[in-house]
């Protein structure tokens, strides 16, 4: 529709100038606004073509809220995004009560965006709508697959706007926000994953009023989808590729290493760190309950 929009006007403007221009009669205003045209028409073109990719025949279940691609992913992840931004999915400031991380002993695999039942939600990206039903925890929930193979969740609820296989497009009405489900108080839960990995969202997008991508080429390393090594209470801190080597340097990065000394605790090293003792543990093989010897080196990123 869009092209044919496009060459509607491409047609007025011949029109307009008679049914030929020639180079004698073409004036520079003319020539770039043809040229302008022309590029407008191919950026239709390469956005249809992209629309037109049927992304419901793999690993399309309507039934679940999530899908079990029964594969491992190989890491570094690339994404592309054609825009610089995203469509909000509330309609005021977005004010993140909760981050990606670890929470009360659990891996938190989203944010919440805090917002009063009621308040209307939004597609973040062009995509299809794979889910749109109750699932445990999530109360009702809307999971749109989008055309970069990202899906986006939105969680606990009031009411739905959508359905199973309804196509929006960013900034298309969702439902309405709740507290169904598992939730302390009215929020959005919001996750944004990859063939069934969740990355931590604000490694790909600004949540403030500027709705940014954080770049249109990212190579998203396993640390980003790695709960316990994020702190729900604070921001990440892990470097953001956007190039494949970026990503292989930073997976490669050596790590830093902590020296235990006299009256040092799990939840002391982890604090100075601003890291969970989940993942301290994680990352050396030991558990909460470990001795620690002075002079035991301890990985800490």
């Amino acid at each position: 529709m869009k092209t044919f929009f496009a060459l509607v006007g491409l047609c007025l403007i011949s029109q307009s100038y008679g049914q030929t221009i020639t180079s004698d009669d073409a004036t520079p205003d003319l020539l770039n606004f043809v040229a302008s045209s022309y590029e407008l028409l191919e950026t239709y073109e390469v956005e249809e073509a992209e629309n037109d990719v049927d992304i419901t025949t793999d690993y399309w279940d309507t039934s679940k809220i999530r899908v079990d691609y029964g594969k491992d992913i190989k890491f570094p992840i690339h994404l592309q995004f054609n825009d610089s931004n995203y469509a909000s999915p509330i309609s005021k400031n977005k004010v993140i009560t909760s981050r990606y991380g670890w929470r009360k002993g659990r891996a938190h695999k989203g944010i919440d965006i805090d917002l009063v039942t009621g308040d209307s939600l939004f597609a973040m990206f062009d995509g299809v709508v794979r889910f749109a039903n109750y699932s445990s925890g999530h109360g009702r929930s809307v999971v749109v697959r989008h055309f970069n193979g990202l899906e986006t969740v939105y969680a606990h609820l009031s009411t739905y706007g959508v359905k199973e296989n309804d196509s929006v497009v960013a900034g298309s009405y969702l439902g309405k926000g709740g507290t169904s489900g598992n939730a302390r108080g009215s929020h959005l839960h919001l996750e944004v994953s990859y063939q069934g990995i969740q990355i931590n969202p604000e490694y790909l997008l600004q949540f403030n009023d500027t709705n940014e991508v954080l770049s249109n080429e990212i190579w998203i390393t396993r640390d980003m989808t790695r709960p316990e090594l994020h702190n729900s209470k604070r921001k990440g801190s892990i470097e953001v590729p956007t190039t494949e080597s970026e990503a292989i340097a930073v997976a490669n990065k050596p790590k830093t290493v902590y020296i235990v000394k006299r009256g040092d605790t799990l939840s002391r090293i982890s604090s100075r760190n601003h890291m969970s003792i989940a993942a301290l543990c994680k990352l050396n093989g030991i558990n909460k309950k470990s001795t620690l010897k002075i002079g035991q080196k301890l990985v800490v990123n």
